[in-house]
């Protein structure tokens, strides 16, 4: 099989993924900036990771917030946060990211983390010009509907990028039912975190790095 096209998953597969603590901490300030000092630590992990519309809801209840006024300011503390840990050099490109320079084919990224926060790590490292779109998250509860495994925003990526035939890469099982719900391949990329990781999906390619799309596409 070859592909004219490449998508990729942003965190854990281009760059590293953000340590759970500095998330935790900036979903705290959000709370803060609505006079709630002392959140419950549920509460807290609730609005980190894995957040729903519904969930949003009634957390926000709980503390007499307005759930479109949280969710903006929780992204927004979120993107701060993460261009903090670029900065510091302490969220880098992976290594072997500049293989992607001689892959011949068009390439993308669908993130579910922030669209700022994309857009900072893209400008940051100046590796926009690799890739002819790049879609992260909107600051709205909406967009929370539309994370992978929905395809929906690997669907716009591949109408940005005239794809016929299509591979999304990923380090989360999240993307391999993505690129399901979109119809087409996968390869799950087997970083550091991702070693021994048993998966309960199949995707079409497991591989260890980014060069090895070298053989797959061409």
């Amino acid at each position: 099989m070859t592909y004219d096209t490449v998508v990729f998953d942003n965190d854990g597969v281009l760059v590293g993924r953000t340590r759970y603590d500095v998330l935790e901490r900036a979903t705290e300030e959000t709370f803060n900036r609505f006079d709630v000092e002392d959140p419950d630590p549920e509460d807290v992990e609730a609005m980190t990771i894995g957040a729903t519309p519904k969930t949003v809801g009634d957390v926000c209840s709980r503390y007499g917030i307005s759930p479109k006024d949280f969710w903006p300011e929780r992204d927004k503390a979120l993107t701060e946060a993460q261009r903090d840990e670029v900065r510091e050099g302490r969220k880098t490109l992976y290594d072997d990211l500049d293989t992607l320079e001689t892959l011949d084919v068009n390439m993308g990224i669908v993130s579910s983390n922030q669209q700022a926060t994309v857009d900072f790590v893209l400008d940051h490292f100046g590796v926009r010009d690799l890739f002819g779109t790049a879609y992260g998250r909107e600051p709205t509860i909406q967009s929370l509907e539309r994370r992978k495994p929905n395809s929906h925003y690997i669907d716009r990526a591949l109408a940005d990028l005239d794809a016929d035939t299509a591979l999304f890469v990923g380090d989360n099982e999240s993307d391999i039912r993505a690129a399901e719900n979109a119809g087409i391949d996968s390869a799950f990329i087997r970083r550091p975190h991702r070693e021994s990781w048993e998966l309960n999906v199949w995707p079409t390619w497991d591989i260890d790095c980014l060069s090895d799309l070298h053989d797959i596409c061409e």
